[in-house]
């Protein structure tokens, strides 16, 4: 829901300079000047209502129970089933990237009926601005509507390159940190024996008032499960017996503070690299999915997502294929932190292994 206007400016962006509309004669929108991530959110704000930074989120949220449902089932399924892991409990890079792909492509496909509204209901404002009629009344007129002219087949324009795009998010990003996550020292977990970080320096105290330092180089402090420490403040930090998580009482938040920052970087490579990865297919995906259709549903733009592609080179040159990329990783990189440490401490909460 936070992130969201940032996913509404991406397909705004997405869609400017569409040279494929001139040839429906709509050469006002195909010549209207490109404006950045910045002047689009201010103008949708101006232009249609701050609220409207939010149209299409309903949809939105079904993609993401149906999109990330089927790829975390599909990705564990895969990592723990198919696949294994090593002797050594250890999860190859290798395999991250199939399974990560494979599940992006199976969870993307259940859920392109939704991305299509979504994209759809995002371009509704845009559509009213231009003195063009509203194509659907809400979120069940809107799939109603797309049966009734296109059939199932139509719930799934778009699929190809959706997919490609899940595939190649998941290859660089998702999955990708779920691969080298462990060898960061402050993501989440940590194993028995409860090796806990904290800045280099810091003095923790043991129960009976010891104090134990860190030092400089290796910040590195070794306690046994289950055994209070406190801070130079008399903060307690207590450990799980299994030894896998560190809670904090509120006098230590700077020490969550300190964590959080310090997985920060993780987060933002691994939405970096999904966004560049992800860009080109995501800009075809959404125009695809927003073209103009005929009565029988079929696209007046493009024929395939290979039409597509040659004709925004063509057209708006290479650069057009990664219109949206800003606010696209800027919103990856939120929504990765959020989402994998929220599915962590569900499956803490539910007694379900670290994943």
């Amino acid at each position: 829901m936070t992130t969201f206007p940032l996913d509404l400016t991406k397909t705004r962006l997405q869609m400017q300079g569409e040279a494929a509309l001139a040839r429906l004669g709509d050469g006002a929108t195909a010549s209207a000047p490109y404006r950045g991530m910045v002047r689009t959110a201010l103008g949708i704000v101006q232009e249609e209502g701050f609220l409207k930074l939010w149209q299409g989120v309903t949809p939105a949220i079904y993609r993401h129970v149906v999109y990330s449902g089927g790829r975390m089932v599909t990705y564990e399924h895969l990592r723990e089933v198919v696949f294994g892991k090593s002797e050594d409990k250890h999860y190859p890079l290798w395999k991250s990237v199939i399974g990560g792909m494979m599940a992006g492509v199976i969870g993307q496909f259940l859920a392109n009926p939704t991305d299509l509204v979504k994209v759809q209901m995002q371009m509704e404002g845009k559509r009213k601005l231009e003195g063009k009629p509203l194509r659907f009344r809400g979120v069940h007129h809107a799939f109603a509507k797309i049966l009734a002219e296109g059939g199932i087949r139509g719930l799934w324009a778009g699929w190809v390159p959706n997919i490609q795009r899940a595939a190649l998010v998941n290859m660089g990003g998702n999955e990708l940190l779920d691969s080298l996550k462990p060898t960061s020292p402050s993501y989440g977990h940590h194993h028995p024996g409860t090796e806990l970080f904290t800045p280099a320096g810091t003095g923790l105290f043991s129960p009976a008032g010891t104090e134990l330092f860190l030092t400089p180089a290796s910040t590195e402090l070794f306690s046994p499960a289950g055994t209070g420490l406190f801070s130079p403040t008399g903060t307690e930090l207590f450990l799980t017996p299994a030894g896998t998580e560190l809670f904090l009482t509120p006098a230590g938040m700077e020490l969550f503070l300190a964590t959080l920052l310090s997985v920060l970087p993780l987060f933002l490579c691994s939405g970096l690299v999904a966004s560049i990865l992800g860009t080109p297919a995501d800009v075809i995906k959404s125009r695809i999915m927003n073209q103009p259709r005929d009565k029988q549903g079929r696209g007046l733009l493009y024929k395939s997502s290979t039409d597509c592609l040659i004709q925004a080179v063509q057209g708006e040159g290479f650069l057009s294929l990664y219109k949206g990329f800003l606010p696209s990783w800027l919103r990856m990189t939120p929504w990765s932190m959020v989402f994998w440490l929220t599915y962590e401490k569900i499956r803490e909460m539910s007694g379900v292994s670290p994943f």
